[in-house]
């Protein structure tokens, strides 16, 4: 699907989706905790739909409302298919570890742009562990008995996935698990928004104050209701928008997220936007930004947002701690250099920052290389040229299957071709 946008006047308030991240947290734990847990205000998305088929293909039974997921687990069965974990590298992570604990021989597969994404650190803390795994690209195999060992390491500089779907199955160890990261932990957020999750089913993990050891001990999971929250990410697109001189308010969003990209709004306040949060709402007015150097590496899905903000600002900016960005559904540094020179806007990509001189971005035709993130974020600078054409538009519905309506609904002068 190929987007048209044109320059437009926009305005308004939205309601940010619900958080994808979140949402497969709680599904998971829903699915190890044996009865019926609820899962209330669920996204509905590709990538929750891949960890929604998995886990039924497992035994777990979800009965999903629009509102509320209703979720019976705990009783685990070989699958009798693969299971395909379509391009959710969160689902085919957590997958592959619970696969552990599943009785029988669990063979995982994915679409091609997430079998070129690290999985060889998940299968090797699993393999110290004890359990049976191999990886023979681009299929994970894991022989489950149900027993794994009591301690495992890991490197923490390559995703924090891994570590949190190493806690998902420390419940499930004989004598308990310690879990040791070897370098420090990059994108801690995901990993405390883990735990925090563990903890609402449950489960308490010892974790130490640099994030560096996690023990867990006796614990077992209890079914629970849990509420899933609006996604930052997915809001940072609205409120990109508004700091580039536009009024908008987003909603559903919580001020004491532990989501790791809640910081866009010290970010805006930084280049000089207005900033202003009431309860769960968040509304941003703008004019001209200013140049900014930012660290993203707590925060790495912001990246490409903030490189639009950064095309548009006055100056010279400078985006810091983004390697892991090249390891994304794209080499996401690449793609926002690529579409950014294409809008006329000065880069200078380095193995990890992005240098980027402000300007008047003009329009292109941008190539999403089928990342969300990409299409999302450089629709704002379309929003804000004109002329400008995102391909292989379709690529939103991995988090957000309703951006393009919802852009709309502002004022977005979008144009939809769905050959």
């Amino acid at each position: 699907m190929r987007v048209s946008i044109s320059k437009s006047r926009i305005s308004g308030r939205i309601t940010a989706p619900s958080s994808k991240s979140y949402t497969i947290r709680g599904l998971f734990c829903a699915a190890m905790a044996r009865g019926e847990s609820e899962i209330v205000r669920a996204l509905g998305s590709d990538d929750t739909e891949a960890a929604f088929d998995v886990l039924s293909k497992i035994g777990v039974r979800i009965d999903r409302k629009k509102d509320s997921w209703r979720v019976s687990g705990g009783d685990f069965h070989e699958p009798e298919t693969d299971l395909f974990c379509h391009e959710s590298a969160l689902t085919i992570r957590f997958m592959t570890a619970i696969a552990s604990v599943v009785p029988g021989r669990c063979r995982l597969t994915a679409a091609p742009s997430l079998a070129r994404r690290p999985i060889e650190p998940m299968v090797e803390a699993l393999v110290r562990l004890g359990v049976d795994c191999h990886y023979q690209p681009p299929v994970v195999v894991v022989n489950g008995t149900g027993h794994i060992g009591n301690t495992t390491s890991l490197a923490g500089n390559v995703s924090s996935q891994f570590v949190s779907a190493l806690l998902l199955i420390s419940p499930f160890a004989d004598k308990g698990m310690t879990i040791r990261i070897t370098t420090p932990l990059e994108s801690q957020s995901f990993v405390i928004m883990t735990l925090e999750c563990l903890k609402v089913f449950g489960v308490e993990v010892e974790a130490s104050d640099n994030l560096r050891t996690f023990r867990t001990v006796g614990e077992h999971y209890r079914p629970a209701r849990y509420l899933v929250e609006g996604d930052w990410t997915s809001a940072s697109y609205f409120l990109a928008l508004g700091a580039l001189g536009r009024d908008i308010t987003v909603d559903n969003l919580n001020p004491e997220s532990l989501q790791g990209d809640k910081c866009l709004t010290g970010f805006l306040k930084q280049m000089g936007a207005e900033v202003t949060i009431s309860g769960n709402s968040v509304r941003v007015k703008g004019t001209k930004l200013k140049s900014i150097d930012a660290d993203l590496n707590e925060c790495i899905d912001l990246l490409p947002t903030m490189a639009v903000l950064c095309a548009a600002a006055t100056g010279e900016s400078r985006l810091t701690g983004i390697a892991r960005a090249r390891l994304k559904e794209s080499n996401r540094i690449a793609a926002v250099r690529e579409g950014l020179e294409r809008m006329e806007i000065k880069v200078v990509e380095s193995e990890e920052s992005l240098t980027i001189t402000g300007g008047n971005p003009k329009g292109a035709v941008i190539d999403s290389k089928n990342d969300h993130r990409i299409a999302m974020a450089f629709s704002v600078l379309g929003v804000l040229a004109g002329g400008t054409t995102i391909d292989r538009a379709e690529c939103v519905g991995k988090t957000f299957p309703e951006y393009w309506e919802a852009l709309q609904s502002i004022g977005g002068e979008v144009k939809l071709d769905e050959k």
